[in-house]
């Protein structure tokens, strides 16, 4: 042999994927393998080294292209020559430091995640059907359950998730996925091997570790049935068994984000990088949340940190997305571009693009973006979880650009997915836009039937009643059911005190919300108290109350325009006039315009 196989393993096993990649192509075109005498399964364990090698360096057509070449010279080994078919490759990895002789399915694995790497779930599939049920090795059958759930076949799907539980059962992805496809915990738990040991006792029934298991399985069980308030208990109860668990502190940061406690769930992301700095996982949604909280200081320094670990992330190209938005629109989409030629199934880099597109009014590219980020949900790469906020925050997007309509396309594209309380909001608040309340209604009846013990959920149907004159009195009735639910919910509470001013109980709408100041120090409830204080010509009770906003948080942006309007309206001035520089910027616009045209 003119190259030494263990040499091109050791450089696989090293890593060295180019040196391999060359040495390779000596390998598989030395004389002494392509005579017509030479065995095929000698090429053929050629082939696959060198399919590994490209492998290692993603290019995946190439590899596939080798793999199969590879395959072919199986077919024609002679038949009775058992021993060889059955050991064709060095393993499941390509950087497997142990080498064996080759196997037709772990090569035939390796084409499938090729496939997966360029998105081609379909041919995935195929190639993972071809493989005999028996011979699945636990990682295959966690892939297959992934393509079976991107493909919608569900039910396949859940067979394969609970095949790797009944022989793993610390497989946490499996347990998560088996949840959101609707199987209760109760029949998760039982997935669990209970087999005998020569003690007696079974191997997975040791009290601590099943016991936190457990209540990992029905953690997520709670949160995917949208129990939030349950999950939430669970993981913090596993939470004190496991103080400084990153993923658990994740989990609870995203639920918190969903319920709205926006400053609970950034306050776990920063527990989160206290922990572990370098974790990049979720932080482009901690970005996304401190841009609603207008903290800058925050974010800039978020984006310097996340640069710092991996500029190649895209992760990173989105929070730089989210700190560029509101200074420079056109950086903004160019990093939101950038982080799709990094990874165009990221889902929040597909959202910042849509953003900075509605910013940059290229409304048919919005179009087009929308329905790829949508596509991307549905085809996404098997190793990622669906983002159904995504596509909550899409439909808010299609509102924003008034198209109703369109969010309702959206919302009910997230519902397809996994019913969620942010997809009944927007498509509540879709239906509202356009004056349909019956459908409006039904939506957050639905809403009330999926979560009955969700305070937001009731509070969905006051919405509903307090967009019709005559539905006021019930739409109390819910916001106040709401607030007996969950006292702390500030937006049944805020709800509350806006019907209030709009039936004319000022004096209602201010003790409400000095009632919930005593509790909740909320820059929100400051500001709806100052335009309640504008609205009776109590100026400087309102001016009090922007100032006290501010100082909770300096950068909430409606707090300062609110402040701006109000110091006009002391000093005697129209606030809705615009200034003589606005005017000049209009015409110098206009100026701008006709210069355009002219060239």
């Amino acid at each position: 042999m003119d190259i030494p196989k263990d040499q091109m393993s050791s450089l696989l096993d090293q890593g060295l994927f180019d040196s391999a990649q060359m040495l390779g192509s000596f390998l598989v075109s030395s004389s002494a393998v392509n005579t017509e005498t030479s065995s095929p399964h000698v090429k053929a364990e050629n082939l696959v080294f060198l399919g590994d090698a490209l492998f290692g360096e993603k290019e995946y057509r190439r590899a596939i292209y080798t793999y199969k070449q590879a395959l072919q010279h199986c077919k024609i080994l002679p038949k009775q020559n058992t021993a060889c078919r059955t050991s064709l490759s060095r393993s499941s990895s390509p950087n497997s430091i142990n080498v064996s002789a080759i196997n037709e399915n772990e090569v035939k694995f390796k084409i499938i995640l090729c496939h997966c790497a360029l998105s081609e779930n379909r041919a995935a599939l195929a190639e993972m059907e071809g493989i005999p049920s028996k011979a699945r090795t636990l990682r295959m059958n966690l892939t297959m359950g992934k393509l079976y759930r991107h493909s919608r076949h569900n039910r396949s799907a859940i067979a394969c998730y609970k095949d790797c539980l009944r022989h793993c059962p610390y497989i946490l992805e499996a347990i998560t996925a088996l949840a959101e496809l609707g199987v209760s915990s109760k029949d998760i738990i039982s997935l669990f091997p209970q087999t005998p040991t020569r003690s007696g006792r079974p191997p997975f029934d040791h009290f601590d570790t099943s016991r936190w298991l457990q209540r990992y399985v029905e953690a997520q069980c709670c949160i995917a049935s949208n129990d939030y308030k349950g999950g939430l208990d669970l993981f913090g109860e596993l939470l004190q068994r496991f103080p400084s668990n990153v993923h658990i502190l994740l989990e609870i940061a995203k639920v918190e984000a969903i319920l709205g406690k926006n400053d609970d769930a950034i306050l776990n992301f920063e527990k989160v990088r206290t922990i572990d700095p370098y974790n990049l996982t979720y932080m482009d949604e901690y970005a996304m949340l401190l841009r609603i909280k207008s903290d800058n200081s925050k974010l800039n320094r978020l984006v310097h940190d996340m640069l710092n670990i991996d500029a190649t992330r895209p992760e990173v190209c989105v929070a730089l997305s989210v700190l560029w938005e509101r200074k420079d629109q056109r950086r903004a989409l160019a990093y939101a571009e950038k982080c799709l030629r990094i990874d165009d199934r990221h889902i929040p880099g597909q959202i910042m693009k849509v953003c900075n597109f509605c910013l940059d009014e290229q409304f048919w590219l919005i179009l087009n973006s929308i329905g790829t980020c949508i596509s991307s949900l549905r085809v996404s790469f098997i190793g990622r979880k669906l983002h159904l906020k995504h596509l909550a925050i899409q439909g808010n997007l299609y509102i924003s650009l008034d198209r109703p309509d369109a969010a309702v396309v959206a919302f009910r594209a997230a519902q397809e997915l996994r019913p969620d309380l942010r997809s009944y909001q927007g498509l509540v608040r879709s239906y509202l836009v356009l004056s349909k309340i019956k459908e409006a209604l039904y939506a957050a009846r639905e809403a009330i039937k999926l979560m009955p013990h969700s305070a937001k959920a009731i509070k969905l149907v006051g919405d509903v009643h307090a967009s019709n004159p005559g539905g006021r009195d019930k739409a109390k009735k819910f916001y106040e059911s709401s607030l007996r639910l969950e006292p702390g919910y500030l937006g049944a509470a805020l709800a509350l005190a806006e019907l209030h001013v709009v039936e004319g109980r000022n004096g209602d709408a201010v003790t409400l919300l000095e009632r919930y100041l005593k509790d909740w120090a909320d820059d929100s409830l400051h500001i709806k108290l100052a335009q309640v204080f504008g609205a009776t010509n109590m100026l400087q009770e309102a001016l009090s109350q922007y100032q006290s906003a501010l100082r909770i948080n300096p950068q909430n942006e409606a707090a300062k325009k609110g402040l701006e309007r109000l110091e006009k309206q002391m000093k005697g001035v129209d606030p809705d006039a615009p200034e003589e520089d606005e005017e000049n910027d209009v015409e110098d616009a206009e100026g701008e315009a006709d210069e355009g045209e002219l060239l």
